[in-house]
């Protein structure tokens, strides 16, 4: 009868449990592993042979077979070599395991029969937990990282023999996560919106997409701080949850990007691409469909500076994860899929010179429309707030900025207000995120804002998608306020943050 032994894989950021099943048969001595297992996978059999026999056990000459189940779901990865090498010695009878049932192993296994780090424990941890495994062995280099999963003993081994000692009782040293779990480490940021002076009118609108959740361009001149404004956007945004943190966590364990392991992240992610990005660096892919950019910044701020310097293929292949708030990255293999719920912000320069407006530009309206056109219309359709960011005077020193933190809390009321009002709708959490049918539900319009909404549609022609996200920045700057209802200077500050698709209508003699 076969030997299992527990041990997991991966898909996308969801950890999946896989039974090692051992056994040995009569025949030439030869090594078989089953199961859809990619190259890293069927090469753990020299690192076996070589790792028990480094050990005090013997490797037996007989034919081997491992096989993965389920048999039907491609795995991928080294870290199964701890779980076989475990399950070929309990099938020899080299071993006597107690209390294994309700124990899993994962580690990939150097010649020497060292236990060597993976990439994705997070996962595979919660996973664990929520089938019931109360165990899992795994490198020391892991155990910080897994610890944050509570109610499963992490167990870290630095040899294949000081995991079968742990397996067969003669050594014990559970880790008590509860115990251990460090404190969650709390950002002081350098920057702050205090040092933004004269773009208070600017400040205010980025505060309205900080609080509802809404995608931001701002068009100006260099140097007059669109980058700037930019970086202090993580300062002003609300607290992630546990349930949050966990999720970006996870991508980031995929990612093998995970730093200070044995914490929470508290702040939300911040990803700058540069703009000569790739479509594969941006939404996701390679030959393992790694999470992209876009999913790096899940629960945060994806900002793309000098925005019209980007692909435009690149560009617009953000277009449906931007409303679905997911990718799912396809290969020969399978599919991965991934969450991609984040705050887009985009700056760029006016024109192609970026003195647009000024007596030094000498662009056409021509070169303007080209350049402007970079931005193909989906996308700048799913740009929620276009504002442009004017030359401010250095030495006005009256004009002060708003500290980030005074922002934060008008910021952070509202997110409250908005979960309070969605607690009972699954993956909602503020006022960007919702769909025609709950904002006719909870975005209600009296007639006066009817009709203003219907005249600006008649003037400009916008899209359903844009009267809708006109509606959902109402609600916002209503939710700013604590008003229950939507009032007519509520829309007519909404309508306000177009700039860009006016000034195009005007170019274009619209």
């Amino acid at each position: 009868m076969a030997s299992t032994v527990h041990s997991f894989t991966i898909t996308g950021i969801q950890g999946h449990l896989v039974e090692v099943e051992t056994d040995t048969l009569f025949g030439l001595p030869s090594v078989s592993i089953v199961g859809l297992g990619d190259k890293a996978v069927k090469e753990a059999r020299e690192r076996l042979e070589a790792a028990i026999k480094n050990t005090r056990y013997s490797f037996p000459p007989q034919k081997i077979v491992f096989n993965l189940a389920p048999s039907d779901m491609k795995k991928t990865g080294t870290h199964f070599d701890l779980a076989m090498a475990v399950g070929l010695l309990i099938q020899t009878k080299q071993i006597n395991p107690v209390n294994f049932f309700q124990t899993a192993l994962v580690g990939e296994l150097s010649l020497n029969s060292f236990i060597r780090p993976v990439s994705g424990i997070l996962p595979m941890a919660i996973k664990a937990k929520e089938i019931g495994i109360t165990r899992i062995i795994m490198a020391k280099e892991n155990v910080q990282e897994a610890q944050i999963v509570k109610g499963v003993d992490i167990i870290g081994c630095e040899t294949l023999i000081e995991a079968i000692d742990v397996l067969e009782g003669k050594q014990r040293h559970f880790t008590k996560t509860e115990e251990s779990l460090p404190l969650p480490i709390k950002n002081d940021y350098s920057v702050d919106f205090k040092d933004v002076k004269g773009l208070n009118s600017l400040v205010d609108y980025i505060s309205i997409a900080a609080a509802g959740g809404h995608n931001f361009l701002m068009v100006g001149p260099p140097g007059c701080g669109k980058s700037m404004i930019a970086k202090r956007i993580p300062t002003i945004l609300p607290k992630m949850t546990e349930e949050e943190s966990l999720e970006v966590m996870k991508i980031y364990s995929v990612a093998k990007l995970l730093k200070d392991k044995g914490s929470l992240i508290t702040e939300r992610p911040f990803r700058s691409p540069h703009h000569n990005a790739s479509i594969n660096s941006l939404i996701g892919g390679g030959t393992y469909a790694l999470p992209g950019e876009i999913s790096l910044a899940h629960h945060g701020v994806l900002f793309l500076d000098e925005m019209a310097e980007f692909s435009k293929k690149a560009l617009d292949s953000m277009r449906q994860p931007l409303e679905d708030h997911s990718v799912t990255i396809s290969r020969v293999w399978g599919s991965n899929t991934y969450p991609a719920n984040f705050m887009l912000v985009g700056a760029m320069n006016p024109c192609p010179c970026g003195y647009y407006g000024q007596m030094k530009c000498r662009c056409t309206d021509y070169e303007i429309i080209k350049y402007r056109q970079k931005l193909s219309g989906p996308i700048m359709d799913r740009m929620d707030i276009q504002k442009y960011v004017g030359v401010v005077d250095f030495f006005n020193k009256e004009d002060e900025g708003i500290s980030s933190g005074a922002i934060r809390d008008k910021v952070e009321k509202a997110r409250e207000i908005q979960q309070g009002r969605y607690k009972e709708i699954p993956d909602i959490n503020c006022n960007a995120q919702l769909t025609p049918s709950l904002i006719k539900k909870f975005c209600p319009l009296d007639r006066e804002c009817t009709d203003l909404l219907q005249q600006a549609y008649l003037r400009f022609h916008y899209s359903g998608r844009s009267l809708h996200k006109f509606i959902k920045i109402a609600r916002t700057i209503a939710d700013l306020e604590g008003k229950d209802h939507i009032q007519i200077h509520h829309l007519k500050k909404s309508l306000l943050s177009r700039d860009i698709e006016k000034e195009s209508s005007v170019l274009i003699g619209g």
